[in-house]
């Protein structure tokens, strides 16, 4: 499981590095950067207000099936016609709520039409995920990987015509963007219907009551648990547009510093893709989790504290190669939220195994206890301190909640204290420390960067956070 899992990793992180961070800064940010700070922000809030009530699109089953199909591979076809039409009923109820909850609040008719374009991108997300948990259960992870890039790849055609083709004279709204993403979605839904349909064969669209009841009731402790880091992961935006006097300008301040910890994010939840499939297979099978979660630990480890060091100091370099406007008021906010990574990784690795397990008791507590603190550090944070208060908030939930994870699954899996693993992280600190040291001998920002990043990834290999032969030897074996 552990070769399977790296030489997937490679393959996956591979070919996500040749798009995703093309579509986030060479698209997202330019956009940002043509349509304006303020404009962006309106877009990002009511992007966050569609994820609020995203749960009822899904209610866990994604997730629920990737470990059902994990464990029982042969049973797929079997209940994939009612979970469609399930899905269906699900996303009336998620328009229901989110268009109640915009008339609520008072939305506007320019705001009501993103709210209607994006709880449609959202239904259209929703099917993606689950068409690929199913390749995942399956342990399928190529066609995984080929379906987790390709609405990025529309989306880089699509958004490039329309911000470089001369026939609209560098002209940009924020909508087309809006709708660029519900093209590539919608495209992308289509090839995995085909690529999954082809595979399990055509099911048949069913409305089983007593069926479906006993999913619902499986899967509601995964869509608790999901709405409950959602909220308190996505809920910042939208406490800064209401709680500040300048509630846009400070969202989009906001936007340009969390893009980055979001691409970050991105690449952590490849791991965890992938290792939820392999923690359920190993569990079921009853055998020793260790191995897989000490790999997938080093390797979160040697990726996150790579990028928030870099990202922490060199944040103005890199800000201002990526943005146009406000970028000195971003750079505390885009420290402190890149600080951030480290923990937010561990409670995604950590929150997986947990998953696998089946201790979702404990994780909805956790997440409801973060949410608590969250919201409440908000409040007391955002109306005098704007986006950098919403990121020391963010910075001191994910920290203690990274904490309680630690000590959970220590306590679990009765796992032993390895005074060789310490060291390696401890002479990997002092690596760091090196690094920064010999950057800054250099003058030129752009080769200092690259020298720290340079720097720090050799450490990665040389103190053993990258288990190099064990890629090595599980991609030779795949290939040949």
């Amino acid at each position: 499981m552990q070769k399977k899992f790296l030489s997937n990793l490679v393959w996956m992180v591979f070919f996500n590095l040749l798009i995703k961070p093309y579509a986030i800064f060479g698209i997202d940010a330019e956009v940002q950067n043509r349509v304006g700070t303020e404009a962006y922000g309106l877009y990002f809030t009511l992007l966050n207000f569609s994820y609020l009530f995203n749960i009822f699109l899904d209610l866990g089953i994604t997730n629920y099936n990737t470990r059902y199909v994990a464990q029982h591979p042969n049973l797929v076809k079997r209940y994939i016609g009612n979970i469609l039409s399930l899905r269906i009923i699900l996303f009336f109820v998620y328009v229901v709520l989110s268009v109640s909850l915009a008339f609520i609040l008072g939305y506007n008719a320019r705001q009501f039409w993103f709210v209607y374009v994006l709880i449609f991108n959202q239904f259209l997300i929703s099917v993606l995920l689950y068409f690929r948990s199913c390749f995942a259960g399956l342990l399928l992870f190529k066609w995984d990987i080929f379906l987790s890039i390709l609405d990025r790849i529309l989306l880089i055609i699509i958004v490039s015509f329309l911000l470089y083709h001369p026939f609209f004279q560098g002209q940009f709204d924020i909508k087309w963007f809006a709708l660029a993403q519900t093209a590539s979605f919608f495209v992308s839904v289509l090839v995995a219907i085909i690529l999954v349909f082809k595979r399990i064969g055509l099911p048949r669209l069913h409305w089983g009551r007593a069926f479906n009841i006993v999913i619902l009731k499986k899967s509601f402790p995964y869509a608790l648990l999901i709405l409950l880091m959602m909220l308190y992961t996505r809920i910042d935006a939208m406490m800064i547009e209401r709680l500040h006097v300048n509630g846009n300008k400070q969202v989009g301040i906001y936007a340009q510093a969390f893009r980055m910890l979001d691409a970050s994010l991105m690449f952590v939840m490849l791991f965890t893709g992938l290792l939820f499939p392999l923690f359920s297979r190993i569990l079921k099978d009853k055998s020793s989790i260790i191995p897989l979660l000490d790999t997938s630990s080093r390797l979160v480890i040697a990726f996150t504290t790579m990028m928030s060091f870099s990202c922490c100091l060199f944040a103005y370099f890199i800000l201002d190669s990526i943005y146009l406007h406000d970028i000195i008021y971003v750079v505390p906010t885009f420290r402190l939220l890149m600080l951030s990574l480290i923990p937010t990784a561990f409670i995604f690795v950590y929150g997986t195994l947990m998953t696998a397990n089946g201790d979702l008791k404990k994780l909805n507590l956790l997440s409801f206890i973060g949410l608590v603190l969250n919201v409440l550090l908000n409040f007391m944070l955002i109306p005098k301190h704007g986006a950098f208060g919403a990121a020391v908030a963010t910075f001191t939930t994910q920290l203690l909640i990274a904490i309680f994870y630690f000590f959970t699954i220590w306590k679990q899996f009765s796992l032993n204290f390895k005074y060789r693993e310490l060291f390696r992280y401890l002479y990997y600190t002092l690596w760091c420390l090196i690094s920064t040291w010999l950057s800054f001998k250099i003058k030129t920002d752009i080769y200092q960067f690259f020298t720290f990043i340079g720097l720090l990834t050799l450490g990665m290999f040389l103190f053993g956070l990258i288990p190099l032969r064990t890629m090595l030897s599980s991609l030779k074996k795949e290939i040949l």
